[in-house]
């Protein structure tokens, strides 16, 4: 489940949303914020739920994005949701290796501050990937996940979790609060947060964890 970064094909990027480019139907976008001459910025990969896309999922982040200088990538998985909810982790991992590869050559990042993040299937996949790949990502934010995935995990990157009190498609009580104590019992640094709304990633929940991530050295 290693992340692999083949050669890049694409040209420079610029300021807001793009394609990636390199899927066909089944692609992602990428949004560089506005910023001032060539400084390297962090990267949020943000994964979508089931059925959703990269673009749909991109958009619950990019204000917040723009307004801390943040670029994000949102891939869009191989199928309608991530191949180790229901399997093992195999072409998502390759894509978004890819992905990677192609964000770095065309743009700015700053590739100490890379975070992997999720909504929904997106949240329990970025927080299994994500402790896979400590060495790559420092921060994984995991809106309404639902499960823990076991892997063989790699360095101990901080976790943000946030979770609605009303969700009634990953209720709560068996879900973020069932995960975010067995990540601190495996000595993970967790912030968590509760919020009263349904299955959803609140402007306000969405900056509090940009601003804990992009804050952050």
């Amino acid at each position: 489940m290693t992340l692999v970064a083949p050669r890049p094909s694409g040209s420079r990027l610029r300021s807001g949303l793009s394609p990636l480019g390199i899927g066909g139907e089944r692609d992602g976008v990428v949004f560089l914020p506005e910023r001032l001459g060539d400084a390297r910025v962090p990267l949020l990969v943000m994964l979508h739920g089931a059925g959703g896309t990269g673009r749909r999922v991109s958009a619950r982040v990019m204000p917040q994005a723009e307004a801390a200088g943040c670029a994000v990538l949102a891939p869009d998985s191989r199928a309608t949701s991530w191949d180790a909810i229901a399997g093992g982790f195999g072409p998502d991992v390759r894509f978004l290796g890819r992905a990677l590869a192609e964000t770095f050559a065309r743009a700015a990042i700053d590739r100490s501050r890379i975070a992997l993040g999720g909504f929904s299937d997106g949240a329990t996949y970025a927080l299994a990937l994500g402790r896979a790949n400590g060495d790559v990502f420092g921060t994984l934010l995991a809106f309404s996940p639902g499960f823990l995935i076991d892997v063989r995990r790699t360095a101990l990157p901080r976790c943000f979790v946030a979770h609605g009190r009303q969700d009634d498609i990953l209720p709560i009580d068996r879900c973020s609060r069932v995960i975010v104590p067995a990540l601190r019992r495996a000595g993970y640094d967790v912030r968590y947060r509760e919020f009263d709304g349904p299955h959803a990633v609140p402007p306000s929940i969405a900056r509090e964890a940009m601003d804990w991530f992009v804050g952050s050295r």
